[in-house]
């Protein structure tokens, strides 16, 4: 998204229901995007969102590098009139069974003529094919409209013509537009003007051609373009090099081997079968090939993820979200573990890759950065980067460190990474976890997962608590061990008896902030580690049980109140209300209720407690929310972050962390044969 794309969306919402002016929206399509697990260049990643009006926008910069398409509209010409998808009516859009291969349905106003469009990216190249149902004497071509911007520009940008395809460039970046039956015409057009910029309205692209711009053929990333419908169907395709890695006649030879491949929709539904090199597993198989879907998509070459699509480039209503968070990460990494051991999903090669990248991530004194760019781990822009620069270390995210620790230490345990390659990596996490661990048992000061404030919270604790759990489960490591028990005793400072619970934090006073937190949460599954070696005592599963249960009543918004049902991220969050007076409800926070509900359940169980059921009825309620056919997952199998009380879905969609939990969540109440409902149990208090 550049500038000016930004600045017309501004234009077109204003005055409407629109949120958030300025951003680039995921809420509405669907992604076309796999990353291969095996030899796949940094390109490979790419990853193209399809909108139900046809409209295709590239967000592969984080994973390859390589900005590509800023916007690309589609549509036919029909008897020498342009009707523009966008305009028409869109009855139907989802995935080829569960591929990753983009069906949309159009039909045309005021005719007989529907369209369907096929979106499928196989590599660094994208095919959008396109098959018409017309009157046998209409004249119909495919018309599209594609705004490029290599290497991020979208000025100074030049286009080459060949004899079939279209080249645009900057300096790095070469893209490239081919038609498989050839193009009937091709037209640049340079950017809008500093007058149209600054007009009321927004500009309509493609617009007129300027007689008077002499270089707006060729030094333009616009291009308008015609392609001949034959035997009722047309393709464009478009592919994304570096020409310092990709030469021009070997992406020219790619895009005539893509024309001659892929004429039919047949074509497309082969390859993208072909993609798929794992079945959707368990008891929720839609839900399984969604998750699984979606974390592929949101994957770099590398095996490190972006958070979610980053819909925010300029900041203008958040930090960003193209990045990859170790916490993030880490967590997913270990959730797709625990479904594999489950599942069998085949996903050694991902447990690989992450652990391979958190080695290369890792700083000389163990820990882990903020956030780094996915596609080769380096150093991203970010602002918890406390042990990095000048001060007293306070901003600065230790639980990413722990979540780390955590997935390596289960990853050797369950013997699918390389020791000798793991192990150096894991002990030098596990010295910074040490140094940042305070004389009493707690993490000291730092920031919160939720990178909103400082202080001592009880979900860093709990991370601490996991990871020296599972490393101290390793043998050899006794010191772990020591600590685990340390951080175990600690927890009981945290507790606020009055609200039956675990505090959100203590402050840098030693102050008891008690508002409740969904983070928190987490410290169900750091019990469970811990009980696996030391075993968790009667009073402490007594208050975990008390905590769950206060965290869900608490922060559950009830379909009542509003028409979304799910639980808020904590007491007061204030973030992306736009004028809405109560917090919004997070698929994450709804997620990881459900995941903690069943993680007490097991633990419960382990205890031969007879609460196990109770409490498990509440993990497959709160699950239920966040199936496909729930209310917080679009039609599309897709978990936003958030939604308003309307039920408008916000921020990045779809979110990696709450597809990971909610994989897990089924793996985990699969394994312990608690999917199966009993309506004869009541609730927690019980």
């Amino acid at each position: 998204m550049q500038l000016r794309d930004a600045l017309d969306d501004v234009k077109r919402v204003e005055g409407t229901d629109a949120r958030f002016p300025g951003e680039r929206r995921t809420t509405t399509g669907l992604f076309s995007g796999l990353t291969p697990d095996e030899d796949a260049r940094a390109a490979d990643a790419r990853l193209v969102y399809v909108d139900r009006d046809g409209t295709t926008t590239d967000f592969s910069y984080p994973l390859t590098g390589l900005t590509g398409v800023s916007r690309a509209r589609l549509g036919l010409r029909i008897d020498g009139e342009s009707v523009w998808f966008d305009g028409c009516e869109t009855t139907d859009q989802t995935y080829h069974e569960d591929t990753a291969l983009v069906v949309t349905d159009h039909r045309i106003p005021d005719g007989d003529v529907t369209a369907t469009q096929y979106d499928l990216t196989v590599g660094a190249a994208h095919l959008t094919h396109v098959t018409v149902d017309a009157p046998a004497d209409a004249s119909v071509e495919l018309v599209g409209f594609y705004g490029f911007s290599p290497d991020g520009r979208d000025t100074q940008v030049a286009q080459l013509r060949h004899e079939r395809s279209v080249e645009l460039f900057h300096a790095a970046e070469h893209d490239y537009l081919t038609s498989a039956t050839g193009f009937s015409s091709v037209t640049g057009q340079v950017p809008p003007s500093f007058a149209e910029l600054l007009a009321d309205d927004p500009v309509e692209r493609p617009r007129g051609v300027d007689a008077g711009r002499y270089e707006e053929e060729t030094l333009s990333g616009d291009v308008l373009c015609t392609a001949p419908v034959e035997a009722g169907a047309a393709t464009l395709a478009t592919l994304l090099t570096d020409a310092d890695q990709v030469g021009r006649e070997t992406a020219l030879t790619r895009l005539d081997t893509l024309a001659e491949e892929f004429t039919e929709a047949t074509a497309l539904e082969r390859a993208a079968h072909e993609q798929v090199t794992r079945s959707a597993p368990g008891p929720c198989p839609d839900a399984a090939a969604a998750d699984l879907r979606v974390l592929s998509a949101l994957s770099a070459g590398t095996g490190l993820r972006i958070a979610g699509p980053d819909f925010d480039p300029y900041y203008a209503h958040s930090g960003g979200y193209g990045y990859t968070w170790f916490r993030d990460d880490a967590e997913i990494a270990l959730f797709c573990l625990e479904a594999d051991q489950r599942f069998d999903l085949d996903l050694g090669a991902w447990h690989a890759r992450s652990a391979a990248a958190y080695r290369t991530a890792q700083r000389a004194d163990g820990s882990l950065p903020h956030r780094v760019w996915p596609r080769d781990g380096r150093l991203a822009p970010g602002w918890a980067n406390g042990r990095l620069e000048a001060g007293d270390g306070t901003d600065y995210q230790a639980d990413q460190t722990a979540s780390v620790v955590t997935f390596l230490a289960r990853a050797l345990d369950a013997g699918v990474v390389d020791p000798a390659t793991v192990e150096g990596t894991l002990d030098s996490a596990l010295a910074s976890l040490d140094e940042t661990l305070a004389a009493d048992g707690l993490p000291k000061s730092c920031q919160n997962a939720w990178e909103d404030a400082t202080g001592r919270f009880a979900h860093t604790a709990a991370t601490f608590l996991e990871a020296y759990s599972a490393a101290g489960a390793l043998d050899g490591r006794p010191v772990a061990e020591e600590r685990a028990e340390q951080v175990y005793d600690a927890v009981d400072d945290l507790w606020v008896g009055e609200r039956s619970a675990y505090a959100y934090r203590l402050t840098g006073d030693g102050e008891r902030d008690d508002r409740i937190d969904s983070a928190s949460l987490a410290l169900v599954a750091a019990h469970r580690e811990y009980d696996r070696v030391h075993g968790v005592d009667d009073e402490r599963l007594d208050r975990l049980v008390a905590h769950v249960g206060t965290v869900l009543d608490v922060l559950h918004r009830d379909p009542d109140e509003s028409a979304v049902e799910g639980l808020v991220r904590y007491e007061g969050d204030p973030w992306r209300q736009d004028g809405q007076d109560a917090p919004k409800v997070w698929t994450v926070s709804t997620a990881w209720g459900a995941n903690a509900a069943a993680h007490l359940a097991a633990l419960l169980t382990d205890h031969d407690d007879p609460r196990a059921e109770t409490v498990a009825v509440r993990a497959r309620d709160l699950l239920a929310l966040v199936l496909p056919d729930g209310p917080l997952s679009t039609s599309g199998g897709y978990l936003p972050e958030q939604f308003f009380d309307d039920g408008t879905p916000d921020s990045a969609t779809p979110l990696g962390w709450p597809h990971a939990l909610r994989l897990a969540t089924v793996a985990l109440l699969d394994e312990r044969g608690l999917l199966a409902a009993d309506p004869t149990v009541a609730t927690l208090d019980d």
